[in-house]
Parts: structure tokens; C-alpha cells; sequence
């Protein structure tokens, strides 16, 4: 029997600031309690995929009309973690380095190798590179039913990496999800 899926803490993690200063500590405690997970400690390991996923959700049903904003700068601000913690210095300025079409190619490369940390079981793909495209297939946290595309996080991810390691003015969009119905959810990058 193989161990559940897991994903990296800063997609739970670097939502409690901001659920904090945008609906208070005390509502953020019911939010987690009705999503069913603890609060995580700041220097969590990685996390059950449904623990994730739950929350996600949670923000998306319970705050409808914040979750956009809510699930946005926790993607920015787990970008910028990473930038922080996990791209070595070196890598970044190496990736700033190239002609741009190559630097995003280095980049997409490295996310494809740690997809895991942000994907889960879902099954990340490189789909190509004119525009950049990427497709998360059975993504984990695109859950529930929506109208229109709803990974808000992940778009974030990916516009801060991108735009601060590749195109400083860039546009993501989220063309395709899971929870709207689409067979995966697909992401393109552009430079603006």
C-alpha cells in the first residue's frame, strides 16, 4: 500500500496571514476547524494532499467573494518563500542571466522536477513552450464545482517565479480547470 499524496506546508502555511489580516485569527480558526485540519507549526513538513485540499476548498466555499483575493496572495507570498528559501541565489541569477525563452525553459524544468511538492497525485506536464503551458492533470486542489477556473494559487505561484526569475511583466492564466469541468487544469504563461 503506498503512503497518501503530500504537498509542501506553504500551501496551507502562507494562507494563515492572510486569512488573518483579511477575516481575523478567530474566523481563520473556525475556517481550519470547519476544513477539518490544525493550524500547522511554521516549520511543518510536507502535509496530506486532503488536509490541503480541504482547506482550499474551505476558502473558496465559506468566502466566495474573497477567495480570488485570499488565494492569490497566499500563491504570491509562497512564491516569494521559495524564491527565498529554496531557488538558490546562484540559480536565480543564472536563470535572470539567459535570453528569456531559455531562462523560462530552465525554470519550467526545475518546477516540473518538484511538482510533487505542489501537485500532489496530480500529474504535472510540460505542454509547450509557445506559449508556455502547463497542465496539472487530477489536481488535488482544484476541488468542488465552479463556473469558471479557480486554481487562484497556483496562477500566483507561478506569476511570481516567473516574474521575478524570467518576464518582469507576464500575464497567467488558468485556460482549463478540473473543478469546472475540464479534464485537467491548464496554465499559460506570456510575457506581456
Amino acid at each position: 500500500m503506498s503512503a497518501p499524496a503530500r504537498i509542501g506546508p506553504n500551501a496551507v502555511l502562507q494562507h494563515l496571514p492572510v486569512l488573518d489580516a483579511m477575516i481575523g485569527e478567530r474566523l481563520r480558526g473556525a475556517l481550519l476547524h470547519r476544513a477539518g485540519i490544525a493550524e500547522p507549526p511554521p516549520d511543518a513538513g510536507m502535509l496530506p494532499e486532503d488536509e490541503v485540499a480541504r482547506l482550499h476548498h474551505a476558502v473558496r466555499l465559506f468566502l466566495p467573494d474573497r477567495a480570488t483575493e485570499i488565494q492569490r496572495a497566499a500563491g504570491l507570498a509562497t512564491g516569494d518563500y521559495i524564491l527565498a528559501n529554496r531557488i538558490p541565489r546562484f540559480a536565480q541569477r543564472v536563470i535572470r542571466a539567459l535570453p528569456a525563452r531559455l531562462g523560462a525553459r530552465v525554470l519550467a524544468a526545475a518546477i516540473a522536477k518538484h511538482s510533487w511538492t505542489f501537485a500532489g497525485s496530480g500529474v504535472f506536464r510540460i505542454l509547450g513552450y509557445r506559449p508556455l503551458t502547463f497542465e496539472i492533470a487530477d489536481n488535488p486542489l482544484a476541488v468542488g464545482d465552479a463556473l469558471e477556473p479557480g486554481c487562484d494559487w497556483h496562477v500566483a505561484v507561478f506569476e511570481r517565479l516567473f516574474g521575478q526569475l524570467v518576464w518582469p511583466e507576464l500575464r497567467v492564466t488558468e485556460e482549463a480547470c478540473l473543478s469546472a469541468g475540464d479534464p485537467a487544469c491548464r496554465f499559460v504563461i506570456r510575457p506581456a
